[in-house]
């Protein structure tokens, strides 16, 4: 169920962070499915290869995609399992994404382009802070359940006896908080980087993909469109209710993705996009939050 979720969420993620954009700008904007047609006219186009990049460029949009999308299935509703679920399955999910990145950082140095390798180390660096706020987010909220899988992390956080659900939603709260930067960090967006911006001096991720074109470039937007979706799933299921209240769930579950995708537009309307030497300062205060998490449930466990 969640799987199908997030693809459908997916097609209008983007879509919606423009409108929010256009609107607080007084614009009136594309349409929220315009993302999705550019997308589609993207991928009718052959891709054009320079002569002096390998397989590995190739290869790169492919695996970026099949990696967030793999990870998708790891993703529950509820009670509900993902279609893959086991102890411990949120550290392939989180390797699996870093597996994508990867091979998008070794395709942007394939290509020999300075311009691009600048592009790949700028996102390494940012992706290799924003790691330890995910598995102390997560590790946190396993501390507290007891359990070590999304579904079972996901399934028992409110119903916990170690903390009453107040406290269970506020830890959820401040979770959904790093998740939410999480997202914005993982598509380099503002305040981080600027999609919109054509200076390749001040670019991380649109510079690492200067060279792709058409099917391509098509797959590699429409995968940032699935990331964002596959993160606002792990925000809907930190507040999802017991399984009689299906329906709900859902509403819940699309609820959250546009209010994620309309915060993400909110923040990169009234936000200023960061220098350079203050994107590790602000990914850093992401895992100050999460391990404001770590501390509020060894209180409540008894360990502080």
């Amino acid at each position: 169920m969640s799987f199908i979720l997030i693809i459908l969420s997916s097609l209008f993620f983007t879509g919606i962070i423009n409108r929010t954009k256009s609107i607080l700008s007084g614009r009136k904007g594309p349409g929220i499915f315009q993302p999705l047609r550019d997308i589609r006219r993207l991928l009718k186009k052959g891709s054009v290869y320079s002569e002096t990049s390998s397989f590995i460029f190739k290869l790169a949009p492919a695996v970026y995609f099949s990696t967030v999308f793999a990870a998708a299935l790891f993703i529950p509703f509820g009670e509900n399992r993902g279609l893959i679920s086991f102890q411990f399955d949120f550290v392939l999910f989180a390797y699996l994404l870093a597996l994508g990145k990867f091979f998008n950082i070794i395709a942007a140095l394939d290509t020999g382009s300075s311009f691009e390798g600048m592009g790949a180390s700028r996102e390494a660096l940012y992706s290799m802070l924003a790691e330890p706020a995910f598995f102390i987010t997560i590790g946190s909220l396993g501390l507290l359940t007891g359990y070590s899988s999304f579904y079972q992390i996901f399934s028992s956080i409110h119903y916990s006896e170690s903390a009453s659900p107040a406290i269970a939603y506020a830890l959820g709260l401040l979770a959904s908080i790093v998740f939410l930067f999480l997202g914005i960090i993982e598509n380099s967006r503002v305040p981080v980087d600027d999609p919109k911006t054509h200076l390749e001096l001040t670019m991380v991720h649109e510079v690492m993909i200067l060279d792709n074109s058409g099917f391509d470039l098509g797959v590699i937007f429409y995968t940032g469109s699935l990331k964002f979706a596959l993160y606002g799933g792990l925000i809907a299921n930190l507040f999802f209710l017991s399984s009689p209240y299906a329906v709900i769930n859902i509403l819940i579950f699309f609820s959250l993705q546009v209010l994620y995708a309309s915060t993400v537009g909110i923040v990169e309307s009234f936000m200023a996009r960061l220098r350079m030497n203050q994107n590790p300062q602000f990914i850093l205060m992401i895992s100050s939050v999460s391990l404001l998490i770590f501390i509020g449930v060894m209180i409540v466990i008894g360990k502080i």
